[in-house]
């Protein structure tokens, strides 16, 4: 298996609000579709673009919470670059947070000019349509990064499923991908560390009995069919220093402020508040009437990350009310890798443990 893969691979490794994202520009085997989409589709029956995948997140170059992207050509020439999501499991069909990092990459290797104040677009073709990573500068620098998504919306409200800590009811949400969205209380939890075995658990049970029930058919692209993940979220204290911080240049309308965390995948969990989770969520939370036209989501992640979020647009997606997310948050490069295969390596392309 080793042989069959090329001799090396390039990455710039980021964090957003601290989930990896492993940004791989070349050295990836190509794909011929002619969208990103459809490049989607050829990636998950491609065994050499699934070792690729599997190496670079593995173990021992990669974990079982590891999470990165392929560049790709775009769609067409209306767009900066397309990108592959990837992750243990697979490919994914969104992630807000990989976008914010790419709006930060491209600026930070030359793809975009950098300048001195304001802000410029990165047009990124994704599987789940073509989303826009908006950074903001100032004194030369990546102030921050708004990832304005596809339009987004509430697939359907109060499913029951039955979990191991009781039976439930949850919302499945569209934000890119779709949600289980679960008050964590529901299942006897709190988002926080302590918790995060038992969320997995949950998170797990609840995706599965879903997917099952084929609960989450996509209207109109069945592609992007099926629960990616499941968000659990809670209020926040607003006496907590966190969330007097949070509340910071936000006006007089104030903010919603929740914490949540995203399991998906096979257990995968999200540090960062979920880039297009939070998004999704902003769609509940707006076309519930919990989230004003215009007011932010404040969204802290189970380690403390924090994006600031909010409904840009009111649009209809296949005859149903959407909104338009708009996600902001910072990314940070903290490593530059070269990832080499030994051909006598028996560990290509890696494990799993969990």
């Amino acid at each position: 298996m080793a042989r069959e893969l090329p001799v090396e691979f390039v990455t710039d490794d980021y964090h957003t609000a601290g989930e990896p994202f492993r940004i791989v520009a070349s050295g990836a085997v190509p794909l011929s579709a002619p969208t990103v989409a459809d490049k989607r589709v050829e990636a998950l029956s491609s065994e050499k673009v699934q070792q690729v995948r599997q190496l670079l997140c593995s173990e021992p170059r990669g974990h079982a919470d590891m999470y990165g992207g392929f560049v790709t050509e775009p769609d067409d020439d209306g767009a900066d670059l397309g990108v592959l999501f990837w992750h243990k499991d697979g490919f994914s069909t969104a992630c807000g947070h990989g976008t914010i990092a790419l709006g930060t990459w491209a600026v930070e290797t030359g793809l975009v000019p950098t300048q001195e104040s304001g802000t410029r677009d990165v047009v990124i073709d994704v599987p789940s349509g073509r989303v826009t990573a908006r950074v903001a500068f100032a004194r030369n620098e990546v102030e921050n990064v708004s990832f304005i998504n596809v339009p987004s919306w509430v697939h359907s409200r109060g499913i029951d499923v039955v979990t191991g800590r009781g039976a439930v009811t949850c919302d499945i949400v569209f934000g890119g991908a779709m949600y289980a969205a679960v008050p964590a209380a529901a299942v006897g939890l709190r988002v926080r560390p302590a918790d995060l075995t038992d969320l997995i658990r949950a998170g797990r049970e609840i995706k599965d009995a879903l997917n099952a029930a084929g609960a989450a058919e996509h209207p109109s692209d069945p592609r992007l069919s099926g629960i990616y993940g499941t968000i659990f979220y809670e209020d926040v204290d607003p006496t907590d220093d966190a969330a007097k911080e949070a509340f910071e240049g936000l006006g007089a309308d104030g903010a919603v402020h929740q914490r949540n965390v995203v399991v998906f995948a096979d257990g995968e969990v999200d540090r960062s508040p979920c880039g297009s989770g939070t998004a999704a969520r902003v769609a509940q939370l707006t076309l519930d009437g919990d989230l004003a036209d215009g007011q932010v989501l404040v969204h802290d992640s189970i380690v403390g990350g924090r994006f600031r979020a909010r409904a840009v647009e009111r649009v209809r997606v296949d005859g149903q009310d959407a909104v338009v997310p708009e996600v902001t948050g910072t990314a940070h490069r903290f490593g530059h890798g070269s990832f080499v295969i030994d051909p006598r390596d028996e560990l290509v392309p890696g494990f799993v443990l969990r």
